[in-house]
């Protein structure tokens, strides 16, 4: 029997029903074509991830890009402050203390007779590198610690959430005046060390609690069940679904972590001179503020500015990345 002819501009779709019709080529490409999306005009868009969504809502969101612009702003002074202060922050005139604004020194003089404005835009390096280096500390330290206890468990986390109890027991300030009063060096490095000290166990419940949610969901079990190993588990599976919340807790940390500094540096604990602070000028103009309220205001206002914007960028992100505000 021969075979029948094969015609390239006509083709065989089946009907739902059991038979058959003939279709124009046209007619049989638009078959294979996507589905439409919702309002008809193109293919469905693949599902976004939280993340995806995330930073669409985060562009869309005015606090984030004004707390973001004022990091940019403090980051790209703290790298390179001779772009809007060309002076030194340690020169001082003591036959200006205390003198009020004037030509080429927009804030004043303090105590010492140091400019403000220099000083004020210098100690920006200071602040930045305590909170970026302290949070980065942190959240290292107490994202592998939590996560470790809230995927085994057992005695590991027993252990872990009575540390934790032991470091929540110390009081931050009264902690810092201990330890760092025996600290001569004028880094910033052991500020750093004593915020990493004491605040990790914070970041270690928020993991933990993150890893026991993740790690009971079905695609984990699947994943368990199918023979991955912990670790796949724990990197692939586990750690991209409950980093949100570390981010979140880590990004408003990062502001407290500023003013923790300057705080200890005004109680003469932490930063020492001569170094460049906040917390040290506003110490040092403390005894003046009747005379010279200037040398005050501005290191104080660049500090609460700096805090607020950390603050309120880490609400943005907490906003973006909780599916329970959509």
């Amino acid at each position: 029997m021969p075979e029948p002819h094969f015609d390239p501009d006509r083709a065989v779709a089946g009907t739902g029903m059991g038979g058959t019709m003939d279709l124009g080529v046209d007619e049989a490409e638009t078959l294979e074509k996507p589905p439409a999306g919702p309002d008809g005009t193109g293919p469905q868009d693949r599902p976004r991830s939280l993340w995806s969504d995330a930073w669409r809502d985060l562009r869309r969101n005015p606090v984030f890009v004004v707390s973001s612009l004022v990091i940019l702003f403090l980051v790209v002074i703290s790298l390179w402050p001779s772009l809007i202060a060309s002076g030194s922050p340690l020169k001082c005139d003591l036959a200006k203390a205390q003198e009020g604004s004037q030509a080429g020194h927009p804030f004043g003089f303090n105590g010492q007779g140091c400019d403000v404005y220099t000083r004020t835009v210098h100690g920006a390096r200071t602040s930045v590198t305590v909170g970026v280096c302290a949070t980065l500390g942190v959240a290292v330290l107490g994202s592998v610690l939590g996560a470790l206890a809230g995927f085994f468990g057992g005695v590991w986390d027993s252990v872990l959430s009575r540390i934790t109890d032991v470091f929540f027991a110390i009081p931050v300030v009264l902690g810092g005046l201990v330890l760092l009063s025996v600290i001569t060096s004028t880094t910033v490095w052991p500020v750093i060390g004593f915020i990493v000290l004491l605040g990790w166990p914070q970041l270690s419940r928020i993991a933990r609690g993150s890893v026991i949610t993740a790690k009971q969901n079905d695609y984990v079990q699947a994943a368990r069940a199918l023979g991955a190993s912990n670790s796949r588990l724990m990197l692939r599976h586990i750690a991209p679904n409950a980093v949100a919340p570390v981010i979140v807790v880590a990004t408003i940390a990062l502001g407290t972590y500023i003013s923790l500094e300057a705080t200890l540096s005004y109680l003469g604990v932490g930063l020492k001179p001569p170094s460049v602070s906040w917390g040290i000028d506003i110490s040092a103009a403390s005894p003046y503020i009747r005379n010279a309220p200037h040398a005050l205001l501005w290191p104080s206002g660049a500090l609460a500015i700096t805090v607020l914007a950390f603050i309120m960028l880490g609400d943005a992100v907490r906003d973006a990345l909780d599916p329970k505000l959509r």
